[in-house]
């Protein structure tokens, strides 16, 4: 899962909400909306979206997620996990400008095993001690079998819903925590998943024989793994292995160390960097461009 040493050093830094609020996110992402910059691949849509929340039954319980997708026409699908402070308004925003861009996303609550979304409105509020201990029992149960589980109800509901394009393959993205989650989404269901985002990824090289570098073996998917610079000097040997299993199981993997800290892609991160997230955000649409 996520280190959390960074984070930690956040929290302890004196940052707060008063110095990066939910409003100052939501100010961020709109400055970096696609606009006449994009590359080849972006293919923004001028019409309405369509947006509501989402309930997915699970063996596990019902999931509840945020789903939008163009007001017109039928889209590849996409799953959104969030990272470790869960499905937020910058999350929903996101979902949003992706949707723009001609794709029907699910942004979904990984923590509704205990809690409807959102367990918090913006990163600050998890990075207090307070926050961090109410997520430790939530995450808990966010074990490789019980994201695969949720994986495996979360397609065929997806591939129920008006706006989504069942002839197209599925992509997901994840966050931090979320990152791993990418992986085992595509092995849960090999045969829809066919693209996977990690962003500053935590956990996906471990000595567990259900670590995600393991398990890519088992899917059929094209991945993009953006790696922070700090996550890299900690642990260097994640960038080598992913691209040795990935090679071993013949999938195209995109493994880059983005010059910016963990967590700099999510607008309510004190470690944001506009400039590295749009970097990531275009190599993410050219994956989804090609995979899906």
């Amino acid at each position: 899962m996520c280190d959390e040493k960074d984070l930690a050093r956040w929290a302890r830094s004196g940052w707060n909400r008063r110095e990066f609020t939910v409003a100052g996110a939501m100010a961020a992402l709109a400055a970096c909306s696609p606009s006449g910059a994009e590359t080849d691949e972006s293919k923004v849509l001028d019409q309405p979206l369509v947006s509501s929340d989402a309930t997915i039954t699970t063996p596990d319980g019902t999931m509840d997620a945020f789903f939008v997708h163009p007001g017109e026409g039928d889209h590849p699908a996409i799953i959104l996990w969030p990272d470790v402070a869960g499905l937020r308004p910058v999350f929903q925003m996101m979902a949003q400008r992706l949707a723009k861009e001609g794709y029907a996303v699910l942004a979904v609550n990984p923590y509704y095993r205990n809690a409807k979304a959102p367990i918090f409105e913006e990163f600050a509020e998890w990075l207090t001690p307070e926050g961090r201990a109410k997520t430790e029992p939530m995450r808990e149960a966010l074990a490789p079998e019980a994201i695969m589980r949720d994986a495996k109800a979360i397609v065929p509901w997806l591939d129920a819903q008006d706006g989504v394009d069942t002839t197209a393959g599925i992509g997901t993205m994840g966050f931090c925590m979320g990152g791993p989650f990418t992986v085992f989404t595509a092995a849960a269901v090999p045969a829809r998943v066919r693209g996977g985002a990690s962003f500053h990824g935590g956990g996906l090289v471990t000595d567990d024989p259900m670590s995600p570098h393991r398990l890519l073996e088992k899917t059929q998917a094209s991945y993009l793994f953006a790696i922070a610079q700090n996550d890299d000097k900690r642990d260097p040997v994640v960038k080598t292995r992913l691209e040795e299993f990935a090679h071993a199981a013949g999938l195209a993997a995109e493994i880059e160390v983005y010059p910016a800290d963990h967590g700099w892609t999510v607008a309510d991160s004190p470690s944001y960097d506009k400039v590295q997230a749009e970097r990531a955000w275009k190599r993410m649409l050219a994956l989804y461009h090609e995979a899906l």
